[in-house]
């Protein structure tokens, strides 16, 4: 997948695993969230040890906007409403803190690093964005009511967020890989008794830490039924005026923005794999509506996982694990909440207690109606009649004629037109002939 991100980047290359070893830790995954808690760990004095199956940062992290920020989709005044003001602080208060663990990293770093206020706005709904921005300075942040939007839409009202961030994704991740121990081009086809295989070596560690996107190993933590996966399309355009801020619209396929100097992208969409719609239409008549003089520089379509609370999975990957740990469910919002898995996990590996590892906790009690509505879609999937089946539950796939992939409904995976696994939680191929 190109982006605007893998544009002229020329990344290390790393090994891949060719025998066993061992290491204290093993994290699956090489995107932002695995390499920010190898990051933390190898700090820490751990040996560590990354598998990735692809390349460092090219799966769904070089799809990212990197908008480094606290103000997530999820609404403050939702949380509080739906989970108490004690959860929704912690989640404030641990992406805040996030904000400035990443911009410390960052510092200094040649990957395009810049302070800039991060706004959501909303069309119709202006007492909706006064609720939120009195509820914001509640937990304790000084967030700010605004009129404004981005490239002049019609806007009721916004919340502003000051001090928040933006970088390059990729310039940033090679730069805090330096000195973790990766190998490239290992898929883990599995996990058992402390050791992940792949198909030329496996390493045994004490601790495990799945940050896969979306989860792969066995059924025991659930997640095929707590999660859904999303797509969004992105375009990058020059020749319009650069953002002064990163902005999100309040709605549930709303536009987001943020621009990286003289590019602005341009994006919006959250439906399931396998039920693709237009959404680079949509954003080509909002170009003429807004900035027809805009010229079109790279195009794509990133892939996320969405709980069904709206709250990342971090922590133990079941109530009975001791030492496999899981990162997903980022909604959209990898960044920050990158950092916040990589300071959880780590503390927990390290025996050390975490403020807010209770907020993310993956074994918190689901939302019923959420709960029921994610498991009949994914039932009605699975009951239909045609082939090919998905390799990880049996799903019936839909084939995606823009990308040439086979997509599944139920939990996201895709498979190249040859049958090879591109996105999970799948592992095994896809037999096209059967």
């Amino acid at each position: 997948m190109e982006t605007i991100w893998t544009k002229g980047i020329e990344a290390p290359v790393y090994p891949k695993l060719m025998n066993d070893i061992s290491a204290d830790a093993l994290v699956i995954g090489g995107g932002m969230a695995g390499i920010l808690c190898a990051k933390r760990l190898t700090d820490a004095g751990i040996d560590c040890v990354v598998l990735e199956a692809d390349r460092v940062g090219r799966g769904i992290t070089s799809g990212t906007t990197a908008v480094i920020s606290a103000q997530h989709s999820v609404l403050y005044s939702d949380l509080i409403s739906l989970f108490g003001r004690e959860l929704a602080k912690g989640y404030l208060d641990s992406n805040l803190k996030a904000v400035r663990e990443l911009s410390e990293l960052a510092w200094g770093v040649d990957c395009d690093f810049e302070m800039r206020p991060s706004l959501m706005y909303s069309p119709h709904s202006k007492a909706r964005m006064e609720c939120e921005a009195a509820a914001v300075q509640s937990l304790g942040f000084h967030a700010e009511f605004t009129s404004g939007a981005p490239l002049g839409i019609s806007s009721a009202g916004g919340v502003l967020f000051p001090d928040m961030a933006q970088f390059h994704p990729l310039k940033f991740l090679m730069s805090v890989a330096k000195g973790v121990k990766i190998y490239e081009h290992s898929p883990v086809l599995s996990v058992k008794n402390m050791s992940a295989r792949t198909d030329s070596g496996s390493v045994t560690a004490r601790n495990i830490i799945i940050a896969s996107h979306f989860p792969f190993i066995d059924r025991r933590g659930l997640y095929f039924m707590k999660m859904r996966q999303k797509r969004e399309s992105v375009v990058a355009v020059e020749n319009i005026p650069p953002l002064r801020c990163t902005a999100v619209e309040d709605a549930e396929k709303g536009f987001f923005f943020r621009s990286i100097g003289n590019v602005t992208l341009i994006g919006c969409g959250n439906h399931d794999p396998g039920h693709e719609e237009d959404d680079f239409s949509k954003i080509a008549l909002f170009l003429k509506n807004h900035a027809p003089e805009a010229r079109e520089v790279c195009r794509w379509v990133n892939q996320d996982c969405f709980t069904l609370d709206e709250v990342p999975y971090i922590g133990r990957y079941y109530p009975a694990s001791t030492n496999i740990f899981v990162a997903t469910g980022f909604n959209a919002w990898g960044m920050t909440t990158s950092m916040v898995a990589a300071d959880i996990l780590t503390d927990a590996i390290l025996g050390c207690e975490n403020t807010y590892a209770k907020v993310f906790s993956p074994d918190r009690k689901m939302l019923a109606m959420p709960l029921l509505e994610n498991s009949l879609h994914s039932a009605a999937n699975l009951l239909t009649p045609t082939l090919p089946r998905c390799t990880h539950l049996g799903c019936a796939l839909k084939y995606n004629k823009r990308e040439h992939t086979w997509d599944c409904p139920c939990h996201g995976s895709r498979f190249a037109d040859d049958g090879s696994v591109i996105t999970g939680p799948a592992v095994k191929d896809l037999n096209i002939k059967s």
